[in-house]
């Protein structure tokens, strides 16, 4: 799980060009949006564009997304549970 939340916040900064954002300043359970990294609605979409590029998953209910992109801890969780055993 820690290898996939490191990979996970690479993702995130290379796919939303977060120059100045490193990998360990992201808290795996702070809020993506808001106070936490300060990622808007369009950042959103380009997150369920990575999840479904990356790991095939893809996101059909909106509510279910917000609940998903809280945080990296969330993310994570979503994207382990939807690969095989």
């Amino acid at each position: 799980m820690e290898d996939l939340k490191q990979k996970l916040k690479v993702q995130i900064i290379e796919a939303l060009n977060l120059q100045d954002t490193k990998p360990e300043d992201i808290d795996d359970n702070a809020p993506l949006f808001g106070e936490g990294l300060g990622l808007d609605s369009i950042d959103s979409l380009e997150l369920m564009v990575l999840l479904e590029r990356h790991y095939h998953i893809k996101v059909e209910d909106p509510r279910e997304g917000r609940k998903i992109l809280q945080s990296v801890q969330s993310m994570a969780e979503f994207i382990q549970s939807k690969q095989p055993a």
